[in-house]
Order: C-alpha cells, then sequence, then structure tokens
C-alpha cells in the first residue's frame, strides 16, 4: 500500500512541478545565483511548484451513456415481450396492453427517435423504469391477485385496475413521445429561423 502510494505521488502532478521547480533552482546553484543557500532554496522552489500544482482529480466512474443504456433496454423490453404472451388477459386489459406494448416499441426504435433519446437521460429512464418495473409489476400482482379473487369472489376485479394501470403507463409514455415531438418542431424552426435571417428578409424570397 505504502508503495503504491510512493509511485503514485512520483507521477503526480504535484512532484512534477515541483521537480521543474527543484531544477531551476539547481541552475540558480550552478549559476551561483543561489549563493551557500542552494539547498534551502531548491527545497523551496520544489515546495513552491507542489503547492501551486493543481490537486490530482480521480476520474468521474465510466457509466454506460444513453446510447448503451438503450441497448440494453431494448433486450430487456424483448424479454419483458416474452412474458407477456404467456399472461392470459381480458380483452380490454390485452388491447391497452397491445397499444402500449406498440408505443414502447416505436420509442425503443433504432432510428431517429433512439438519436433524440441518446440526448435525452430522463427520458431513457421513463421507459426504463416502465419496462423493467412499472409494467412486469402491474402484470404479475394481477396475476398473483386474479388467483386470490378466484378463491374469495366478491372482491375489486383486478382486471379492472390492471386496466387503469395500463392507461397510466401510456399516458406516461405518450407524454415521453409528446416532449421528443416537441424537442424536434423546436429543431425544425429554429432552422426555418436560420435561414430567414441568413436570407435577411424574414420571409419567403421569389426569384424574379
Amino acid at each position: 500500500m505504502a508503495t503504491s502510494r510512493a509511485v503514485a505521488y512520483l507521477e503526480s502532478r504535484k512532484n512534477i512541478a515541483g521537480s521543474a521547480c527543484g531544477l531551476v533552482g539547481l541552475v540558480l546553484t550552478f549559476t551561483g545565483v543561489a549563493g551557500p543557500y542552494w539547498p534551502a532554496v531548491v527545497v523551496g522552489l520544489y515546495g513552491a511548484g507542489a503547492l501551486i500544482a493543481p490537486p490530482e482529480r480521480p476520474a468521474p466512474p465510466d457509466f454506460p451513456d444513453p446510447s448503451a443504456q438503450l441497448d440494453e433496454l431494448r433486450g430487456d423490453f424483448e424479454k419483458l415481450r416474452g412474458y407477456l404472451t404467456d399472461v392470459e388477459l381480458s380483452v380490454t386489459a390485452a388491447a391497452r396492453l397491445r397499444e402500449l406494448t406498440e408505443l414502447l416499441t416505436a420509442l425503443l426504435d433504432k432510428g431517429w427517435v433512439a438519436e433524440l433519446l441518446a440526448h435525452d437521460p430522463e427520458g431513457v429512464h421513463v421507459l426504463s423504469r416502465i419496462v423493467r418495473r412499472d409494467l412486469p409489476e402491474a402484470v404479475d400482482s394481477f396475476a398473483r391477485t386474479r388467483w386470490w379473487t378466484r378463491m374469495s369472489p366478491g372482491t375489486d376485479s383486478p382486471e379492472l385496475h390492471l386496466e387503469r394501470q395500463l392507461g397510466l403507463l401510456r399516458k406516461d409514455a405518450e407524454r415521453l413521445a409528446a416532449g421528443l415531438r416537441e424537442v424536434q418542431a423546436r429543431r425544425q424552426e429554429s432552422h426555418t429561423r436560420y435561414l430567414e435571417d441568413r436570407g435577411g428578409t424574414g420571409g419567403d424570397q421569389r426569384l424574379t
């Protein structure tokens, strides 16, 4: 441990800066400027260089970027779709689930939507939360509750709860899609303004 710390200090910015200033002190010694106090001059310059050097900054954690997270999320979504095909649902719940999965499929597409999401970590988080937690939890809790409801009829219908949950999850996905659409619309409007400003007329131009 001590050896590794010593090696790390030898390679540090403080040691490099201090050594450079110490070399200046040696030059002053050889030229006779430092005089008999050259050891103090060399040590002092080394210390000054070490003090003014910027501190070492540990490297930040290498977390995957949104693009890599999307690739992993697509794989998890395929696993989820395989799980959903084995769950018996009511007609209404199945229709709502199909609408939700179609929207999620579009959002996870590798086309231009993925390019927008690559700059939207919060959007990737929303998708991850739906795919990895909210949707499987909704379906699994439905399957478990339905079994108990059959054992004890007369309680609230688990199908109705599932339908409501799927509707709420679809609204989350729709809000995400609307936000991405707004980003693209602003980009288009910005390009229009740029072309108008470049033309210097603020409107359409026609050749005469």
